[in-house]
C-alpha cells in the first residue's frame, strides 16, 4: 500500500485550533438537528445488492467480528456469488471502515449518518442495504481510495518467451511461477470460494491457494487430488472457467488460479506423490471396469475407481493415452512430461491402459461386457468436421485434429513431415483455430524462415471470437493475420491446385434469440489466398463400436448420449458414458464426469452385489 506523502510542517496545522474557541452543542439540538459530519466521516453502512456477490470478505476482515453474512432465500444461488448478505451489529462495530477498504465489489460503503437513539437492542443488528438504518438516503462519508485499498488488483506478472523466440520454437513459452511470485499472487486470493462452485469439478481452490501461501505444497498437491487426478494438465490447459467469477475481477484481474495449479505439481517432486498421498488401497472391491478411451473423463475415472478397489483396464486406440491431450494440445501448452507427470501416478495405482485397441475393431463391446461388470465409454468427439462447401474435398484442405495430430507426431518425432504450406488459411475462430495456426505458423518459420496464416471467423469482433484472449494476443504477436467478420463460400481450387478461399462479409452471427444464425452481406467479398486450407468448425463423435441393438436402447441427442446426473446411459444400465460425448469438449468437465461416474458405477456395482 502507498503511503501518502506529507509535508514536514503537517503537525504544526493543528496549533492553529490552540486559540479556537470549542463548540458546545446541547444535547436537543444533536437529536433535533444533528450537525453534518466530516465528508470522510465513518457512519452506518449501506449495502448495494445489485452489486454485492455475498463473498463475505467484510465479515472476515471485520476485527470486532461486527459482520455476520445472512442467507436469503430469496437471492438466486448462481455461479459468480452466493445468497449471503452481510449483516452488521452496531454494538460491536468500530466503525473503522476495513470492510469496505476490502470489499471486492464496492458494494459496502459508509455514510455520514451518525445517530440512532432506541430502546431496543434488536434495532442495532442492521441488514444494510441501498437505504440506511433509517431507510433513508443519507449521503457518503468514508470511500475507499488507492491508498486505503486492501485488495491487490494487479495479477503477478508470468514470465513468457519473446514472440521471436516463440515462433521458431515448440517448447513450452509459460515458465511458471517462481516461490515468490506464487506466494504474492497467491496473497490477493480473499478465500470466498465462490470460484469452486463455477469450477465444473468443485476443486478445493481456496484451501490449495492457502497451501501455497503457507508455502505447504505437500498439503496443496494433497488438495488438488481430491478432486482432480490431472493438476499438471489443467494447470496449463485448462479453460479456468473460476477465473472468470473471481470476486477480485470485480475491481481488478482475477487471481491465476490455474497458474497456481501448475505452481504446486511443478514444484512437488513426482516420485514423492506416492509418499505424499498416500492412497493405499485397503479393501478390494472384487469388480472389474473397462474404460473405453483415454482421455480425462477416461483417466478420471479410472483414478477414482481404482481407489475404491476396482480393477481398471482402458482401451485406447492411440499409441499414447490422452485422448485430446495426445493431439490437440500443441507441445508449446502442453508438454509431454507434463501429461506424463499425471497419468504415471494414475497408472502406479494399478490402472492398465491397453494402448493400439480400437473398441469396435480389435475387441468388441460384446467381448468386453463379458470380461468385465460395468463399461464406461468416454469416446470423446474424436472425428473432425468439414465445411459442405465447394473444394471443400481437395487433398490440401485439412479437418483440425487430422493436422494438429500429424504437426504433434511430428514434432515428438514419432510421424512423417506434414505438408507445410506458404501460405495458410484457418476458417475459425475457437481456441482449436488458434493451435492449428499457431502451430503451422512456427513449422513455417522453422522450415522456409518466415511465416503466412491468416485465420478468418465469422464473429465480426475480437471480443466476439470464442478463443481465449491471451490465444490471440500472443498469436498476433508472433504474426498470424486475424480477419474477423468473414465466412466462407468457396474453396478456389485451378487446375487442380488450391489457390485459396473465397469469403463474404458476415454481419450478424447470432439472432435475436441468442441463436446460431449467421447473416452476410453478399454483396462484399474477399479472396484469401493460400495453398492449404484447415476448418476448425467443429468435432463429431464416432460411436461405431456400439452394436445397433444397443444404439437403439439409448438417447443420443446431436451427438451427445443421455445419462443420469452419474453418467449412467439411459436404457442401458450396465454402460455408463462421460467427457465430450455427454457434455461436449472440455477438459475439466471430463475430469467432474469421470469422478461422478466413478461414483455411480461404485453405487450400481454395490446395489448389483446386495441384489
Amino acid at each position: 500500500m502507498k503511503t501518502p506523502d506529507k509535508s514536514f510542517f503537517a503537525p504544526a496545522k493543528a496549533w492553529k485550533y490552540l486559540t479556537r474557541k470549542p463548540v458546545t452543542i446541547p444535547m436537543d439540538d444533536i437529536l433535533t438537528t444533528p450537525r453534518e459530519a466530516s465528508d470522510r466521516y465513518r457512519g452506518f453502512h449501506v449495502n448495494d445488492w445489485e452489486k454485492c456477490i455475498g463473498c463475505g470478505t467484510c465479515s472476515k476482515i471485520c476485527p470486532t467480528d461486527a459482520i455476520t453474512m445472512i442467507e436469503f432465500t430469496e437471492l438466486p444461488d448462481v455461479e459468480g456469488s452466493k445468497p449471503q448478505r452481510p449483516s452488521i451489529d452496531y454494538g460491536r462495530c468500530s466503525f473503522c471502515g476495513l470492510c469496505v477498504d476490502i470489499c471486492t465489489t464496492g458494494s459496502l460503503q459508509m455514510t455520514k449518518e451518525y445517530l440512532h437513539i432506541s430502546k431496543d437492542p434488536n434495532s442495532f443488528f442492521f441488514i444494510p442495504t441501498d437505504e440506511g438504518i433509517h431507510l433513508k438516503k443519507e449521503p457518503l462519508g468514508y470511500i475507499r481510495d488507492e491508498n486505503s485499498d486492501l485488495l491487490g488488483l494487479e495479477r503477478e506478472e508470468m514470465e513468457i518467451d519473446p514472440p521471436e523466440v516463440r515462433k521458431t520454437s515448440f517448447i513450452e513459452m509459460v515458465k511458471g511461477f517462481s516461490k515468490e511470485q506464487a506466494i504474492k499472487e497467491a496473497s490477493r486470493c480473499v478465500d470466498c470460494s465462490i470460484c469452486e462452485k463455477t469450477c465444473p469439478a468443485h476443486m478445493n481452490i481456496a484451501d490449495y491457494i492457502r497451501d501455497i501461501y503457507t508455502n505447504d505444497l505437500e498439503t496443496g498437491l494433497k488438495d488438488l487430488y481430491k478432486t482432480n487426478p490431472l493438476p499438471a494438465v489443467c494447470g496449463r490447459m485448462c479453460t479456468h472457467k473460476c477465473e472468470t467469477v473471481c470476486s477480485i475481477g470485480h475491481r481488478g484481474e482475477p487471481v491465476a488460479i490455474r497458474w497456481l495449479k501448475r505452481y504446486i505439481v511443478d514444484n512437488v517432486p513426482q516420485e514423492k506423490y506416492s509418499e505424499i498421498l498416500n492412497q493405499e488401497i485397503i479393501k478390494k472391491a472384487n469388480a472389474k471396469v473397462a474404460i473405453i478411451g483415454a482421455g480425462p473423463a477416461g483417466l478420471s475415472a479410472a483414478y477414482f475407481l481404482s481407489l475404491m478397489g476396482y480393477e481398471i483396464t482402458i482401451y485406447e486406440e492411440k499409441n499414447r493415452p490422452g485422448g485430446v491431450l495426445n493431439y490437440g494440445g500443441p507441445s508449446y501448452r502442453l508438454p509431454d512430461n507434463a501429461f506424463e507427470q499425471d497419468v504415471n501416478y494414475i497408472k502406479s495405482l494399478g490402472v492398465k491402459i491397453i494402448t493400439n485397441t480400437k473398441v469396435g475393431k480389435d475387441i468388441t463391446l460384446e467381448e468386453l461386457r463379458e470380461k468385465f461388470d460395468v463399461i464406461f465409454a468416454s469416446t470423446g468427439f474424436n472425428k473432425g468436421r468439414k465445411l459442405p462447401i465447394e473444394g471443400a474435398d481437395h487433398e490440401k484442405v485439412y479437418d483440425s485434429l487430422t493436422i494438429l495430430e500429424d504437426m504433434k507426431n511430428y514434432v515428438r518425432g514419432e510421424g512423417p513431415k506434414p505438408y507445410i504450406p506458404k501460405s495458410l488459411v484457418v476458417i475459425g475462430g475457437g481456441n482449436v483455430a488458434m493451435d492449428v495456426a499457431r502451430s503451422m505458423l512456427r513449422l513455417q518459420n522453422l522450415e522456409n524462415g518466415e511465416s503466412e496464416v491468416h485465420v478468418l471467423s465469422l464473429e465480426r469482433t475480437f471480443d466476439e471470437m470464442p478463443a481465449d484472449e491471451d490465444e490471440i494476443v500472443e498469436g498476433k504477436e508472433e504474426g498470424v493475420n486475424f480477419h474477423p467478420g468473414w465466412g466462407p463460400v468457396k474453396v478456389i481450387v485451378e487446375d487442380g491446385k488450391l489457390k485459396g478461399v473465397l469469403f463474404k462479409k458476415c454481419v450478424e452471427v447470432f439472432d435475436e434469440n441468442g441463436r446460431f444464425n449467421p447473416k452476410y452481406d453478399e454483396s462484399k467479398t474477399m479472396m484469401v489466398e493460400g495453398d492449404m486450407v484447415v476448418m476448425t468448425v467443429g468435432q463429431a463423435p464416432d460411436y461405431s463400436y456400439l452394436p445397433e441393438d444397443i444404439q437403439n436402447k439409448m438417447t443420443i441427442e446431436r451427438g451427445k448420449v443421455k445419462t443420469n446426473e452419474y453418467g449412467q446411459v439411459e436404457g442401458v444400465p450396465w454402460l455408463f458414458a462421460g467427457g465430450d460425448i455427454v457434455n461436449g469438449p472440455d477438459i475439466i468437465h471430463g475430469v467432474a464426469d469421470g469422478h461422478r461416474a466413478a461414483q455411480g458405477i461404485d453405487k450400481y456395482i454395490m446395489e448389483e452385489k446386495v441384489i
